[in-house]
């Protein structure tokens, strides 16, 4: 390594201003480039910008659909089935409006099949809120035309999953689906007696057990209201001032940029909910300032993705994952947000301390002080940017609804605009929130909401399938059956579903299937159902950062300009902790605040804490000096032992460690004399 990658300080240029340092820490990837980068990523981030007449009917429909959304929940005067069905309406059709059939087709155009394809998919949901009544007084008698037009809504629905979410949760849902009519022939516990083509149209399009079910529900109550709030929160700037301020806190230190990038992208990923989209925002910052640093650009790159992956896992709005947790477990999502909080603080203290090891190790500096921001400064001035966030978190923790907490966030971001435009106009500038500024919100909401809705869809196929077939029960009876009832093989098998469920499916939709099939299984051998749905959650969205496939990653690797394999690799190692916690809270549900007291939580949080250091110590071989094969391994026992939340071995653990600890000083100074 050359000299100035060592210090990582001499080169670097002033900044110009004190709340923007990561600005000018010499970007490599300009604006343009990280948009493309993310649509050819994200799928849900390849959308057409439409110009001319074409832009303003896509706004209006869009505003259209959030100001419904709002009077829905507001007024409380849409029934379940009509705002379900109204939703997927407007869904259908800002999805051909908005997502070409292709990427590769050019995003300036709008063929004349995709209009008719997105009036077709409205058309069919719409049939059901024009003709609720008398769908509901035939009590399952359907005509040959409701039996066609469901037909043609789901066929409508598939090829918007294609475009938008991907071929992969398409694929499953169609076998899904093929297995409600094969069921006869096939062996074991998989038979059944089967379905008519009639039936299992008219079970997936009209029952609230299909389509219609319960994640939809969710998504067109407060998972909308929730995306409505992140698009608010991203237009205040806040996305800026989260950097800004751990730049403020974490720059100076050892591998500065590195712990930025994972203060950040916990924060951020509240926010975005997306681990590509936040990995591309705020690594386009980090990632340059990492390898100028010393970092390698596989391992700054593998930083980024696997903390900006664990923002989802990250209190208090998390994925959408999480609020359809909240409702097929009929919990509170306080309770969600209660439970994840010591899995998530582990999962960020492990990567946190990994890169502060791998900084020592190669020596690395952190970022002058005078280039970085002053924190009492900045949160002086844009402190108030929190406010919504803190306006969640203390309805939440009062006992409101979601869905009031949310609109309770929502009133506070426009309130906060609204004053600062007010104090914008009263000195003299250009205020900073305005009616565009809201008509983008809304633009941006609605389509947010696109990928996440047809997930929600899709997936309400395959629980459809479910229970109209009752193979969930038999599957997790399977389950049990292959694994012989050993909770770790069984637990292994969900780990692997969910991890492949991963690699072609959204969080939301991989959580759903693996919750639905294999969660069942986890709860059969009389573990706890939050435990057994966090397991399905965490492998779900880990997926984004395991080989081979690892988006993530990739766009880790994109911006550090690495290899992308080995960036998901280094990735996987730097969150190994999400790997090990989930078997943990199954088999002790202390960690997720189940059945413990003040004290105890306490107790479990420092020797886990611990715990993440000494696995991260294994990793890394380096504590205060090199830490040679046989103390790894004893690193990453001790390790375990502290994460296990038992009291004995709790005791062996940090016993281990304060032994391996000193061993390591000891012999670091000796080699240090000699």
């Amino acid at each position: 390594m050359d000299e100035n990658k060592t210090n990582g300080t001499e080169e670097m240029e002033p900044v110009k201003t004190e709340s923007s340092a990561l600005e000018n820490m010499m970007p490599t990837t300009n604006e343009e480039e990280m948009q493309n980068l993310m649509k050819e990523l994200d799928r849900d981030q390849s959308y057409r910008e439409h110009t001319c007449w074409r832009q303003y009917i896509t706004v209006l429909i869009s505003v259209c659909f959030c100001s419904f959304q709002l009077y829905a929940t507001l007024s409380g005067m849409v029934t379940a089935q009509i705002l379900r069905a109204s939703h997927l309406a407007f869904v259908q059709l800002l999805a051909f409006l908005l997502f070409p059939a292709s990427k590769k087709l050019p995003k300036n155009t709008l063929p004349w099949y995709d209009v008719l394809l997105g009036l077709i998919g409205a058309a069919c949901w719409l049939y059901i809120v024009i003709n609720f009544q008398h769908i509901a007084r035939r009590a399952g008698a359907f005509t040959v035309l409701d039996v066609v037009i469901g037909g043609i809504g789901i066929l409508v629905l598939f090829e918007s999953c294609r475009r938008i979410v991907g071929i992969p949760i398409a694929v499953i849902a169609a076998v899904f689906i093929l297995y409600a009519f094969v069921g006869p022939y096939l062996p074991g516990f998989l038979n059944h007696r089967g379905y008519s083509l009639r039936r299992v149209i008219t079970h997936l399009f009209y029952n609230t057990e299909g389509i219609m079910g319960t994640p939809i529900g969710a998504c067109s109550t407060f998972i909308f209201l929730f995306l409505l709030f992140g698009a608010l929160l991203d237009k205040t700037g806040i996305g800026q001032f989260f950097i800004d301020s751990c730049n403020a806190i974490a720059g100076g230190a050892s591998g500065g940029p590195a712990k930025v990038a994972v203060l950040s992208s916990a924060l951020l990923g509240t926010v975005s909910g997306s681990s590509v989209s936040n990995t591309v925002g705020s690594g386009s910052f980090t990632i340059p300032m990492m390898k100028r640093l010393g970092y390698k650009p596989a391992f700054a790159g593998a930083v980024e993705a696997a903390a900006s992956t664990g923002g989802q896992l990250m209190p208090p709005i998390m994925g959408a994952a999480a609020f359809l947790m909240a409702e097929s477990l009929g919990m509170p999502y306080i309770s969600i947000v209660k439970a994840a909080i010591i899995p998530a603080l582990l999962y960020f203290t492990g990567i946190f301390i990994t890169v502060h090891l791998e900084a020592k190790k190669l020596g690395l500096k952190g970022l002058p002080k005078d280039q970085l921001p002053k924190f009492l400064p900045l949160f002086l001035k844009k402190g108030y940017m929190i406010i919504p966030l803190i306006v969640i978190i203390v309805f939440l923790c009062i006992g409101k609804t979601a869905v009031f907490a949310a609109l309770m966030g929502i009133c506070a971001c426009l309130l906060i605009g609204l004053v600062t435009s007010f104090v914008d106009l009263a000195c003299g500038r250009k205020p900073t929130f305005g009616l565009k500024d809201i008509v983008e919100v809304l633009c941006t909401t609605a389509r947010n909401t696109i990928s996440v809705a047809i997930a929600c869809a899709m997936a309400g196929i395959i629980i459809g399938v479910v229970t109209l077939t009752g193979i969930g029960l038999k599957f997790a009876a399977g389950l049990i059956s292959i694994s012989h009832g050993i909770a770790f093989i069984t637990l292994f098998f969900t780990m692997l579903a969910s991890i492949i469920l991963g690699m072609g499916a959204p969080t939301t939709a991989n959580y759903l299937i693996t919750s639905t099939i294999t969660a069942g299984a986890i709860i059969g051998l009389g573990y706890e159902p939050l435990a057994a749905h966090m397991f399905a959650f965490y492998f779900g969205i880990i997926a984004d950062i395991t080989p081979p496939v690892a988006l993530a990653a990739i766009a880790g690797a994109a911006i550090a300009k690495a290899r992308p394999i080995e960036t998901a690799l280094n990735a996987t190692k730097l969150a190994i902790g999400a790997f090990i916690i989930p078997y943990i809270f199954v088999f002790s549900p202390q960690l997720l605040m189940i059945n413990t007291t003040v004290g105890s939580l306490l107790w479990i949080t420092l020797t886990a804490l611990i715990g993440m250091f000494s696995i991260s110590a294994a990793l890394e071989g380096w504590v205060v000096g090199k830490v040679q094969w046989p103390f790894r391994i004893l690193f990453g026992a001790a390790g375990l032992l502290c994460i296990i939340p038992e009291r004995v071995t709790d005791l062996a653990g940090l016993g281990l460690v304060v032994v391996l600890v000193l061993v390591n000083v000891l012999i670091s100074r000796k080699n240090q004399v000699k």
